[in-house]
């Protein structure tokens, strides 16, 4: 990827654009684009590219598209080759994340280990659906009824080790797990008017068991002997002419047939379901189940299963003694996934604590993060050993630190994003960023990233902190940048401190829709290259708002007053001459004692507007700096010579100490408020041109940012204003 052509036809406004652009000087283009220029669409046309969509015009969506992005040898570049870093997008998160995190060997050695592990948990959670009736989340389902934590599986199968290898088949194995536990069963049965009738209907169901010879309150009930007749069956106690004694009234019975003791058990179990009261207090529960579907199939079902009305007066209870029925039942596949986790699991464990000790990649881009940036939040490590074990996608930890409280409190993202400031949220969103270039650094992706504006908004800090990581970017070999910027101080700072040259420099320049992009004149600063050319006449004109701002720093209040009026038409302005101006120079700038400039007694104000006129007539696009300053000036001139003519007060306009253009149009708007359309266009003559231009270029901007045909139709309209 030496060299990227590409060739855009209306894509998201970009009427046309074509270039070229080559790295093997420097791997870092850098384009100031004035907003509503071409950089969002610039930026955007690349991250369809990327994602594997077309794009488009939206709003002539009649035009056809056309977008061409290839490298030196004519091929199309593929989509991991582009990453577009976005202004700001709150909810980006890389894909990548998880490639930093994990030591390969320990990966691949807990990998090892894992499949057969999972291979005996898959044999167990396919016979776990079966006897639930739960079609998906088997595994979270059964370790949230355990240990109310979604994710700890084998946690949950150890906790009930006991219970399942000791326990017996239950008849509660043949409960259908989804139709007692769903949101809307869930709702009744948790509701106070339910289980104030479930209560009554316990209470009788206890004094019923009580009363009973056969069964015992919390000793013995119906599922028990459920349970027994099953074990004695299974373990042919009958047909080995085995029998049991049962209390039957006051007497004894014995019992010598399998079909005996179900029959006595299901007779006790009648005698008690079908008690008038109990029925009654049944009855009152049923009316609450008849609101949508699921609570007809649970009512039809307790219909049918009575006897697990019990059981509902405490339901994480019955959870767990569920799904204790369902291993049991399940016993030959949950033992051996018991044993292959037991025997791994202290090599898993070892993996871990090694994993943690390390610092990875992961780790040093939050190191990145906190060292850098200046935000009130502190970044932290979350979940490495999950995403180890369980495959977990890796997530981070934040603490809010108030600058005024040495208290961190923990704080979601999403929260974050609530409270911090423009700035804060745009380092926020640079972190998930760094993430990505790590990661595509880390498989030595070859990357073109196209970088949009991504330091607005940021403090001085934070942007020279955003600097220094795409200056690490373009260190990088598989790396490229273009850098699009609507901020000229930006622009500047970040071609010097990534040592672009001026070829890699560029402007944009529009013009009916299309879209040129030009190299920078000047290497460093427009100021240094003037200063070696004042015998050139917009350079030397150009070089006067700079000038003067030096007198004012310096001290020299008279040539400060007379540059002053070069910039503002006062009684003097007509008198200045070429020789003036020259004199000037030289009294500020020690190093131009031989500056000589011609026509000496001219007028620098003809001068201004001769040259103004000539660049007016120029077809070609205004690309230099200093053609834009030159004209700037004229029309302010000129907008200002005649408001005086036109107020004709002497003593007003020159007792004018400060913002003489804001003063004279006050002045002209009370004396002609009819005048509407020169009053619109005197007020955007005072917009366009700033009071007072410091020695920060950046303060160019407003003039640089103005297109070819708004800069010359102001000027056109400001030389034709009429009285």
């Amino acid at each position: 990827m030496q060299k990227i052509k590409i060739k855009l036809e209306n894509c998201y406004g970009i009427k046309e654009l074509e270039k070229e652009f080559d790295f093997t000087q420097s791997k870092s283009f850098v384009i100031y684009a004035p907003n509503g220029a071409m950089k969002t669409s610039f930026a955007k046309t690349f991250q369809d590219l990327s994602e594997g969509v077309e794009s488009i015009d939206r709003i002539y969506k009649d035009r056809e598209t056309k977008r061409v992005i290839q490298d030196e040898n004519g091929v199309e570049l593929q989509k991991e080759q582009i990453f577009t870093i976005e202004s700001l997008n709150q909810y980006y998160k890389s894909s990548k994340i998880s490639t930093l995190l994990v030591n390969k060997t320990l990966k691949e050695e807990y990998d090892k280990i894992y499949l057969t592990i999972n291979e005996k948990k898959e044999i167990l959670i396919k016979e776990l659906q079966t006897y639930s009736g739960l079609k998906k989340d088997v595994e979270e389902t059964l370790s949230d009824a355990i240990t109310h934590d979604r994710k700890e599986f084998f946690l949950s199968l150890n906790r009930v080790k006991h219970e399942v290898f000791e326990k017996k088949q239950s008849a509660l194995s043949v409960i259908t797990y989804p139709i007692i536990f769903n949101d809307k069963v869930l709702a009744v049965l948790e509701s106070k008017a339910f289980r104030d009738k479930l209560g009554e209907y316990i209470e009788i169901y206890d004094r019923l068991v009580s009363s009973s010879n056969f069964f015992k309150k919390g000793i013995f009930n119906h599922n028990n002997a459920n349970d027994i007749a099953k074990s004695l069956k299974d373990n042919g106690y009958f047909k080995a002419k085995h029998s049991v004694n049962i209390n039957v009234g006051k007497a004894k019975k014995e019992i010598t047939t399998e079909a005996e003791l179900e029959k006595a058990i299901q007779q006790e179990k009648d005698s008690i379901l079908e008690n008038t009261a109990l029925i009654k207090s049944f009855d009152e529960i049923d009316k609450k189940l008849i609101k949508n579907k699921d609570l007809k199939i649970f009512r039809e079902y307790l219909e049918k299963n009575k006897a697990i009305l019990a059981e509902l007066e405490n339901l994480d209870r019955f959870k767990q003694k569920l799904w204790v029925s369902y291993l049991t039942k399940s016993i030959d596949p949950y033992k051996n996934l018991i044993e292959a986790y037991d025997k791994g699991k202290q090599v898993i464990e070892r993996i871990v604590k090694k994993a943690n000790e390390e610092a990875t990649k992961w780790g040093n881009v939050i190191d990145i993060f906190n060292d850098r940036f200046s935000v009130p939040f502190v970044v932290k490590m979350g979940n490495q050993d999950d995403v180890i074990l369980k495959s977990d996608a890796p997530t981070i930890k934040f603490e809010f630190k108030d600058s005024d409280d040495s208290t961190a409190v923990s704080v979601k993202e999403a929260d974050l994003w609530d409270v911090l400031s423009s700035g804060e949220r745009r380092a926020l969103y640079i972190l998930n960023i760094i993430f990505e270039v790590e990661a595509r650094k880390e498989v030595k992706q070859e990357t073109l990233f196209v970088v949009d504006d991504i330091a607005d908004s940021f403090d001085y800090k934070n942007k020279y902190a955003i600097i220094e990581y795409l200056k690490d970017i373009c260190s990088e070999d598989n790396f490229y940048q273009i850098i699009l910027s609507h901020n000229f101080d930006f622009y500047r700072t970040i071609s010097s401190r990534l040592d672009i040259g001026r070829q890699n420099k560029l402007h944009t320049i529009k013009a009916n829709g299309s879209i040129k992009l030009v190299q920078e004149k000047y290497q460093n600063d427009p100021f240094s290259h003037w200063k070696d050319h004042l015998n050139d006449d917009e350079m030397l004109i150009a070089s006067i708002p700079f000038v003067r701002n030096l007198t004012d720093y310096c001290g020299f209040n008279e040539l400060f007053a007379k540059l002053t009026s070069l910039l503002h038409q006062r009684q003097d302005t007509d008198g200045i001459t070429i020789g003036d101006l020259e004199s000037i120079i030289k009294e500020v700038l020690k190093d131009q004692q031989n500056l000589t400039l011609e026509n000496q007694s001219s007028q620098v104000k003809q001068l201004i507007f001769s040259l103004s006129e000539s660049i007016y007539n120029e077809t070609d696009e205004i690309v230099e700096l200093e053609k834009k300053i030159v004209l700037s000036i004229a029309i302010r001139l000129k907008a200002e010579g005649f408001m005086i003519e036109n107020i004709n007060d002497d003593d007003f306009v020159n007792g004018i100490t400060k913002h003489q253009t804001f003063e004279l149009i006050k002045k002209y708007k009370e004396k002609f408020p009819s005048k509407l359309q020169n009053i619109k266009l005197l007020e955007r003559v005072n917009l366009m041109t700033p009071e007072n231009i410091h020695l920060n270029s950046c303060m160019y901007e407003p003039i640089l940012d103005m297109s070819n045909e708004y800069l010359k139709q102001l000027y056109a309209d400001v030389s034709g204003l009429v009285s």
